[in-house]
């Protein structure tokens, strides 16, 4: 295991039950569109990979003959599983492991489904090819995560924050960056769209129990933040703001 992805385990080993009653985590429009373009294609086999609190393998469970809920702390893969027997859905399995090397054979899935992963990955180009090799040939990746920015003054802003908050987070990769990750990867992309995250600042720090000097830190970049970065973001006055979301579908 390289160093940061032991910073990762780190990181999330004590907190998978906050991402399991994270409202963020949670809830999505994303959901019911995940569940419709399941059924539309009749997809049967599903990774959930990067899996966190497990809310995209209990929403999808029930449409699918089985899902894999797949990260790399395995306290989030046994919380996930025993959920999932909780919950009643017994087509739930878990794997540990990193999404750079998916320990599965080719076409393993008729669905990978990442939802809030990617921005922790060491290297999206690998982990995306790494989709795109355990896929059936007509399979789908759902991909959902934050945006980043293509402008510089917004982005630095945004990836160092999110640093402070959480030294696990890598980045956030702007709409232009996934469209070239997808096409080295070999995918096409089916559907671009992009969501509002509304981020209550107290929860969003206390979720990942980011120290007091560094939630000073970012209030202090909050307050620093040039009136670009402050309107995009939609700070408020208690350090809540907004992000975008991109929702992909990409096929072989």
């Amino acid at each position: 295991m390289n160093t940061q992805h032991h910073v990762n385990q780190q990181q999330y080993q004590d907190k998978s039950q906050a991402y399991l009653n994270s409202s963020v985590h949670a809830q999505g429009i994303e959901f019911e569109k995940m569940q419709q373009c399941i059924q539309a294609h009749q997809l049967k086999r599903v990774l959930d990979l990067g899996c966190g609190g497990g809310h995209v393998s209990y929403q999808v469970a029930p449409f699918v003959e089985q899902v894999t809920a797949y990260d790399l702390t395995p306290s989030m893969v046994e919380l996930v599983v025993s959920q999932a027997q909780q919950k009643g859905l017994q087509n739930v399995v878990g794997q540990q492991g990193a999404a750079e090397s998916l320990a599965f054979a080719d076409g393993s899935f008729d669905c990978v489904i990442s939802r809030y992963s990617a921005h922790h990955w060491q290297n999206v180009a690998q982990a995306m090819s790494e989709m795109h090799r355990v896929l059936t040939a007509s399979g789908k990746a759902i991909i959902i995560d934050i945006l980043g920015n293509s402008h510089p003054v917004i982005d630095t802003f945004f990836q160092t924050i999110e640093t402070i908050r959480d030294p696990s987070h890598v980045r956030n990769y702007s709409l232009q960056e996934w469209m070239r990750f997808a096409e080295y990867a070999g995918f096409k992309v089916e559907t671009i769209e992009k969501q509002s995250l509304n981020l209550e600042f107290q929860r969003w720090t206390e979720r990942m129990q980011t120290p007091a000097h560094a939630v000073q830190t970012i209030r202090y970049l909050q307050s620093k933040a040039s009136d670009q970065a402050q309107q995009y973001y939609q700070v408020q006055s208690d350090g809540s703001f907004t992000s975008e979301v991109v929702y992909l579908v990409l096929c072989k």
